[in-house]
Order: structure tokens, then C-alpha cells, then sequence
């Protein structure tokens, strides 16, 4: 016998889902029943995709992944601003400056051509202070040790923050479903840009331009091992890790070994 209890009419403008309810008098002793949106009553969910995902799969853990990564980016490639500004004796604004191109400006560039809002730096202010303190505190550190800073000396931050950056590059524009080729170049020049800025302000031919050892080379080489290794179905962080080690220790083998590109003749 059919349920005899009325169902009320949901709200006017309430969203409603079918709820399926005991009832002898329907085929199969099942029917559905209008709810509004704010009823306690709710259907079982089934289980989506992301419950049952590996943990090391998971979006949080990829985006904290990707976070350090970054910040760690960030604060090599302020290091190398530092550094660069200190060699041409600007004041500490100056450095400041400097300092925040290195470490922004790659990342800028990737979010503008990407069309990707917020920046980066806006999305996480925090960056801005660590790359204001973390330039302060080089600074002291730098003027009471009294240390030199030499092109030599910019040689791993520089790398480092290189490698780093052309993995999170890389990274970001695969999870936005870019090419290959295209998410190779936003991880080149996610890692050379920053680069560009800190030399051309210190009144400098870029580096990545007249060093005539491999850097741009470098970052490439590292952005096809995290594509490689994605293609493998490896989990991503540690693809990520691994192209930034095989970028920075090829930035580091070809300054070390002296590997050169063939530069034009004359």
C-alpha cells in the first residue's frame, strides 16, 4: 500500500535532489522523493576519485610539494639578487630591488602567459616578507663577516633557484593540462627570467646570454626529465625533485667543467 504521509513541496527557488525512500507500493519497493536543499536528510555519496587516491597523489600534498619548491626558489634566486647588487655596490633599497626581481620575476612571467590569477606573490604575501627578510638578514650577515661577493659565490644559489624553478614551472602548466613543449618552455623561462631581470638592472648583458655555458640548455634538459618521468606515471613531487636535481647539477657541472656553446665567430 502506497505511503499515505504527504511530501511537501520544497521551497520556492531550493535546489532539490532525488532521495530514495522504502515504499512497498513502487516497483522494486523504491521511490524518490523531492528534498530542499537545507533538509538534515541527505542521499549517500558515493565515493569520488579523490578518497580513494594514493596520499602520495593527492592535490594537497602536490600543492605543498609545489609550495616549498617555490619558496625555496624564491629564496635562492633572492640570494643570487643579493649577491649581484652587493657586487655593484647599490644601497640596501637597491639590493631590495634587486633582490625581489630575481626572486618574482620568472614566476610573474609564467602566471601573466599562462593567465593564471592570482600571481603568486599576491595569492601568498608571505613570500614578500620572506624575501624582505631574507635580504636584510644576508645583508647583515654579508657586512659582518666581511665577505666578498664574487661572481663565484653566486654560482649555486644561482643554480639552485634555477633547477627549483624550472621543476615548479614545468609542473604548474602540466596541471593545467599545457602541452609538453609548452609546459617545457613555461618551465624555462619560469627559471631563466628571474635571471634576466636581476642582470639587465645591474646594467649587465644576462648571463644566461653571454656566459656561453649551458644555463637555458640546462633548465630544458631538467624540464623534459619531469615530463619524461610524468609520462611513467611516477608520482609528481618526486619527478619534480628529480628534474631540479638534473637542471642544478648540470648548471654546476657545465660552470665547474668550463662546457661551452659554440658562440658565433669573429
Amino acid at each position: 500500500m502506497p505511503d499515505p504521509r504527504p511530501v511537501p513541496d520544497p521551497a520556492p527557488n531550493a535546489r532539490t535532489w532525488p532521495l530514495a525512500v522504502q515504499s512497498p507500493g513502487t516497483p522494486n519497493g523504491v521511490r524518490l522523493r523531492a528534498v530542499p536543499s537545507g533538509a538534515t536528510r541527505l542521499p549517500c555519496a558515493r565515493p569520488t576519485p579523490a578518497d580513494s587516491m594514493d596520499p602520495l597523489l593527492s592535490p594537497r600534498l602536490l600543492g605543498t610539494a609545489q609550495y616549498l619548491i617555490e619558496a625555496c626558489a624564491i629564496g635562492a634566486f633572492a640570494l643570487s639578487g643579493v649577491i649581484e647588487a652587493a657586487r655593484k655596490r647599490l644601497d640596501a633599497v637597491g639590493i631590495g630591488v634587486v633582490a625581489g626581481l630575481a626572486a618574482f620575476g620568472g614566476g610573474t612571467l609564467r602566471d601573466v602567459l599562462l593567465d593564471r590569477r592570482p600571481l603568486f606573490w599576491v595569492q601568498h604575501p608571505e613570500l614578500l616578507w620572506f624575501v624582505l627578510l631574507l635580504s636584510l638578514g644576508a645583508i647583515l650577515f654579508m657586512r659582518s663577516r666581511h665577505l666578498d661577493p664574487t661572481e663565484r659565490a653566486m654560482l649555486w644559489p644561482d643554480a639552485i633557484g634555477m633547477g627549483l624553478f624550472c621543476a615548479s614551472g614545468t609542473q604548474l602548466a602540466l596541471d593545467m593540462a599545457m602541452p609538453p613543449l609548452v609546459a617545457v618552455v613555461m618551465g624555462v623561462i619560469t627559471a631563466i627570467f628571474g635571471g634576466v631581470l636581476r642582470d639587465v638592472v645591474c646594467n649587465d648583458i644576462p648571463r644566461v646570454l653571454r656566459d656561453h655555458r649551458p644555463y637555458a640548455l640546462c633548465a630544458f634538459a631538467g624540464a623534459w626529465v619531469l615530463v619524461g618521468l610524468q609520462a611513467l606515471s611516477l608520482e609528481p613531487w618526486p619527478c619534480m625533485l628529480s628534474a631540479a636535481a638534473v637542471a642544478t647539477g648540470l648548471r654546476v657541472l657545465a660552470a665547474r667543467r668550463d662546457w661551452r656553446i659554440p658562440s658565433w665567430p669573429g
